[in-house]
């Protein structure tokens, strides 16, 4: 992630040497590109608009001093004994986890995402300086070792002259830009399902964008598909199916272990069954024992007869299509519900019928997915009822369910209709844009606010001091030390914490 670096150096003269608008520096660990032909156009800006400006960085002053804080107390909560605790900060804040694998189209929106931030950073910066009469001398990117940055260069004697008040406007001004950039994000995010209306229906259902070729559903779901439901739980959002597929997977979890601890006949007791004509069971294949296993031939799955508390039921166990049998009608306490009067469902079926269970090892999901094909005209006109429409199809994941869910990317964004202006992934593209800028913005806020050396924290904390009369020249350099030492010990620590340790959630961008 790229941050900016500390807005007070002396300008060198000789780098822009013979009236050069641009030029680079280079050496072993550090190389920079210098832009100077922004300076006049930017500073007629701050001076024609003065007042206001100085109006509007003087709340970002304040923001700046309270940012300071804060975040001095969010580092401190990074070491709180409970590790889920500052796994749930730090992924608020950045918008990931310590574990997060991020794909190479989520390498590009941060690159992006970290142009444009940086860019309002430091025009902040720039702006606040010359509604203060003060022209900056260059803008400057930068590589220090592997580290990438920018800053905003002006001279260091004209700033320190200033007061401390004027001066903590032009350093508090790349905080309050971000945090400004944050709340725009978060806005037209908001506004975006009503922007978009005229050709996406947003929440109804998840919309397939892209399925990678590692992932378990490639092959069963394409690019436009129709998520409709996971365990005949309808889906809207793609948290949601995040949240439903922990949930399914915990159920499974405490279930498995319940069966295996009471052993026996009892182990298929809980689950997920379906009603099965015996004319059926009876026609179907039986299985070998292999190693104590129940095997089947082909891509048949072994069934078995999930007893029941009220009736004792023959026990069978037979081979039979999977694709066949997720049409029948369900049995079994192991299905999760949305309401209370149908999490009542026990193992009873109906007369010449019998209520089977897969068998499936522990730990492993069995999970029905629905989905409407929207590859054609007629599977994407509005207002196809999908209950009714041939397009609709279920297919059985069996396996791991939070890898599974984490493996393919929805929307909650689908086309009104099959040739679309925008095309399909138009609003998706948008949102996670809007979404990675308001994270990167925010990262950079609360770097920027950390009180260590060579960051806008520093200049801050260096200036809020100034105010502090009471306190000797001497007595404030040594406080000012020792909060710089100090936080810059504790950030490192904290950055170590949180992304070498801990490890293990997944998100992508």
């Amino acid at each position: 992630m790229e941050i900016s670096g500390r807005r007070v150096r002396r300008f060198r003269r000789d780098h822009l040497a013979g009236g050069d608008n641009i030029e680079s520096e280079a050496s072993c660990c550090y190389c920079d590109f210098k832009i100077s032909n922004l300076n006049e156009p930017i500073f007629r800006l701050g001076r024609r608009f003065s007042g206001v400006m100085k109006v509007w960085f003087s709340i970002g002053l304040g923001f700046g001093v309270a940012s300071l804080i804060l975040v001095t107390v969010f580092l401190l909560l990074q070491f709180h004994p409970n590790p889920l605790f500052s796994n749930r900060l730090s992924s608020a804040v950045f918008g990931f986890s310590p574990s997060t694998r991020v794909s190479l189209s989520g390498i590009a929106y941060v690159l992006v995402s970290t142009v444009i931030t940086v860019s309002v950073h430091e025009l902040g910066h720039a702006l606040a300086a010359a509604s203060e009469g003060i022209q900056m001398e260059y803008i400057a990117v930068f590589i220090a070792a592997i580290f990438p940055g920018g800053l905003v260069a002006f001279d260091n004697d004209v700033l320190q002259s200033l007061p401390s008040f004027n001066a903590l406007r032009i350093y508090s001004a790349g905080i309050w830009h971000n945090a400004v950039l944050c709340a725009l994000c978060v806005f037209a995010l908001f506004l975006l399902p009503v922007m978009f209306s005229p050709f996406y229906k947003h929440g109804e259902s998840l919309t397939v964008v892209d399925v990678p070729s590692m992932s378990p559903l490639f092959g069963y779901l394409s690019p436009g598909d129709v998520i409709v439901s996971l365990d005949g739980i309808q889906v809207h959002k793609p948290s949601e199916w995040l949240e439903l597929a922990a949930i399914l997977d915990k159920e499974n979890s405490e279930k498995s272990n319940a069966s295996l601890y009471l052993g026996g006949s009892r182990r298929f007791h809980h689950g997920k069954g379906y009603c099965v004509p015996i004319s059926l069971i009876e026609e179907g294949l039986k299985g070998n024992m292999v190693e104590n296993q129940f095997v089947c031939p082909g891509d048949l799955t072994a069934f078995r007869t999930m007893p029941c508390s009220n009736a004792a039921l023959r026990e069978v166990s037979v081979c039979l299509d999977a694709k066949d049998i997720v049409k029948l009608s369900k049995c079994g306490d192991g299905w999760v519900t949305t309401s209370d009067t149908d999490s009542k469902s026990d193992c009873v079926c109906p007369q010449g019928e019998s209520c089977l269970q897969a068998m499936q090892s522990p730990g492993v999901s069995w999970t029905e997915i629905t989905y409407k094909k929207n590859s054609s005209q007629n599977c994407s006109r509005l207002g196809l009822d999908f209950n009714t429409s041939n397009c609709l199809g279920t297919f059985v994941f069996v396996g791991d369910l939070i890898a599974m869910s984490h493996s393919v990317h929805l929307t909650a964004y689908q086309p009104r209709w099959l040739f679309n202006f925008f095309g399909k992934s138009f609003p998706d593209i948008l949102e996670r844009s809007l979404t990675c800028t308001f994270h990167v913005s925010l990262a950079l806020v609360l770097l920027n606010s950390l009180p260590v050396y060579y960051l806008d924290g520093e200049s801050i904390l260096e200036s809020s001091l100034q105010s502090f009369t009471w306190l000797s020249p001497r007595k404030k350099k040594k406080a000012l030390q020792v909060c710089l030492v100090g936080g810059s010990l504790l950030s490192f620590l904290a950055f170590f914490r949180i992304f070498l340790v801990g490890l293990p959630l997944s998100h992508r961008w």
